[in-house]
């Protein structure tokens, strides 16, 4: 799929106020400091589409991004990240659940995931989250240009021998990516591209 236009609609913490347009809807979220805003920019062509930080925490909104008119990239907030405070914490939680749980054009989650580190609780928890909610996800693997090729493989062999010892029957299809040298670019592209020519037909 090539990307003709990518288009920020609108920011809220409001369900009822995301758009009322029925097309499909991809989300985007990770912890904080994952490399999300990067990656969206490098999929959009778009150096600033969404904003980059070198502080954690920068996205605190739903940011809706319509992509070629015909489906929206969905940018949530960062979850694991200490320093916000836990009031922020907590009005994260509550609408970032209301998203998922309510919003009927989501499709699929991209959840992302530093390939440098083993897996963390937090993610491991909120893939729980997302399985028990019956809500479709991948796993996007970021920053592989920073890690030989070795510790990648070490990594994807660590998440699926955590989650299938949590309890899953198999892992979701994972993705390792590079917002640097543009790894999976095409990858992730085609694949919600696919998804979309199937909902058409």
């Amino acid at each position: 799929m090539k990307i003709k236009s990518a288009e920020f609609i609108i920011s809220n913490t409001d369900i009822t106020k995301c758009p009322k347009d029925k097309i499909p809807e991809y989300a985007f979220i990770g912890r904080s400091n994952v490399g999300k805003s990067s990656l969206i920019n490098m999929l959009m062509n778009k150096k600033k589409l969404a904003k980059t930080s070198g502080t954690p925490g920068k996205t605190q909104l739903i940011n809706h991004f319509k992509i070629n008119n015909e489906w929206f990239l969905v940018d949530l907030p960062g979850y694991g990240y200490a320093q916000v405070s836990k009031s922020k914490r907590k009005v994260f939680q509550q609408f970032i659940t209301d998203y998922f749980l309510k919003r009927q054009q989501l499709i699929c989650t991209f959840l992302l995931v530093d390939i440098r580190h083993e897996p963390q609780k937090v993610d491991l928890e909120f893939m729980q989250f997302l399985g028990e909610n019956q809500i479709p996800f991948l796993i996007v693997f970021t920053k592989a240009d920073k890690i030989r090729r070795s510790l990648i493989n070490r990594t994807l062999h660590l998440f699926e021998k955590k989650m299938l010892a949590a309890g899953w029957e198999s892992i979701p299809q994972t993705f390792v990516t590079s917002a640097t040298g543009k790894n999976g670019k095409a990858d992730l592209l085609d694949y919600i591209g696919n998804i979309n020519e199937n909902l058409e037909s």
